[in-house]
């Protein structure tokens, strides 16, 4: 598809929420035009309530559709546009890696990321235990990035995209333990990351 301005394209979104990050990340890539709705979670607005009763960020309403999962945002944008082959089209092993690494990431890792950055919620068990987890999922993209630059490819991808905010607030709970650990590649990859044009940009305040 052409790169064409979506008008009337609202995203609400939460700044430093993962979900909503990626989310920006492959809207912007993708060129959509929109209008961002920057949202306080404590006084959710009427009209993000009203086209999504889950009332989680993030939301893209646009023409007579409403998206409210975040991977699913991801791959509208890339239908209207993919310069770059975030889809990895043509490359079916790769699709089928990208696909299981993201849902490793949203149903496992990120429950363990919930555990850590939040281990007083979980006092069955302590801060480091929910590390030693999620450091199973670190340890393997690691070793993924050993191969090349990106997770699976030799340029991004949208599961780089899709991983790379949760990777960052894991390693962010206690950056100085990230700094370190054995994970070079993987610290090179999400500090690559952040410093990206497009990371900066949807990370700029509104």
């Amino acid at each position: 598809m052409s790169n064409l301005p979506t008008p009337g394209a609202t995203l609400y979104s939460f700044r430093r929420c993962p979900y909503a990050m990626r989310a920006r990340l492959a809207l912007r890539y993708a060129g959509v035009q929109l209008r961002i709705v920057e949202v306080s979670l404590k006084a959710k607005p009427a009209e993000m309530l009203a086209l999504s009763a889950k009332g989680t960020v993030p939301v893209l309403a646009v023409e007579d559709r409403v998206i409210d999962e975040s991977l699913e945002i991801m791959h509208w944008a890339l239908d209207q546009h993919d310069p770059d082959n975030w889809r990895l089209m043509g490359a079916p092993e790769a699709q089928r890696q990208m696909a299981a690494l993201i849902a490793e990431n949203d149903q496992v890792f990120k429950v363990h990321l919930n555990r850590y950055k939040y281990a007083e919620r979980y006092p069955e068990a302590p801060m480091e235990h929910y590390r030693a987890q999620g450091e199973v999922f670190l340890a393997q993209l690691d070793s993924l990035l050993q191969e090349q630059r990106y997770l699976l490819a030799e340029h991004p991808s949208l599961a780089d995209m899709a991983l790379l905010p949760f990777v960052r607030q894991f390693a962010h709970v206690d950056r100085e333990w990230f700094a370190q650990t054995p994970y070079r590649f993987l610290q090179e990859w999400l500090q690559g990351g952040l410093e990206s044009d497009l990371f900066l940009a949807v990370m700029a305040k509104q």
